[in-house]
């Protein structure tokens, strides 16, 4: 019978990323992620749930987390979930957890994206980083115009939709392959 273990999320690291290195000289990095989930309860009430799962990163990608990622940092995680069983050292019998291997990864957010204090970082409006420019970002977050040098092209405005090649599309019967 085909089985699939498979797992897409997004979430925020809950501490900084914690890099051993296993005994075949691979790295492995660990970390927590928190996912939020909001829903109304049958008495109409707003609620908000958590869930929190370890994530386990191995080789390159177990680097670049480390070396890039701390608490509060958003991430989208695709993997696989893993169980792990032992006995407890206290004699209190077996014990196990669930966890997800990343079998790959994307940083979500900016470069120099922290956790907001205040809540309005990253609106749509454009981000302030102190150093003088204010970076632009489009109705959806998308980065426009330029940031750190990346000349980012601006997005044009909704409505009609440009054509490549001018307004009018001509064409000869002849120009038709079929």
């Amino acid at each position: 019978m085909p089985s699939v273990n498979k797992i897409i999320l997004i979430g925020n690291l809950t501490r900084d990323p914690q890099t051993k290195q296993l005994p075949t000289q691979s790295m492995v990095t660990e970390f927590g992620l928190a996912m939020n989930r909001k829903f109304k309860a049958p008495d109409g009430e707003d609620r908000e749930e958590v869930c929190f799962v370890d994530c386990a990163a191995f080789g390159r990608q177990a680097e670049v987390i480390q070396k890039y990622c701390r608490k509060g940092k958003s991430l989208y995680i695709e993997g696989r979930l893993r169980y792990d069983s032992w006995d407890d050292k206290n004699g209190h019998g077996k014990r196990s957890k669930l966890s997800v291997v990343v079998e790959n990864f994307q940083f979500l957010g900016g470069r120099d994206d922290h956790p907001a204090h205040d809540g309005d970082a990253g609106h749509a409006g454009g981000e302030s980083h102190g150093r003088g420019e204010r970076r632009i970002r489009d109705e959806r977050g998308v980065p426009r115009g330029s940031w750190d040098g990346a000349n980012l092209p601006e997005r044009p405005a909704r409505g009609k939709p440009q054509q490549p090649f001018g307004d009018t599309l001509e064409f000869k019967e002849a120009d038709i392959p079929f």
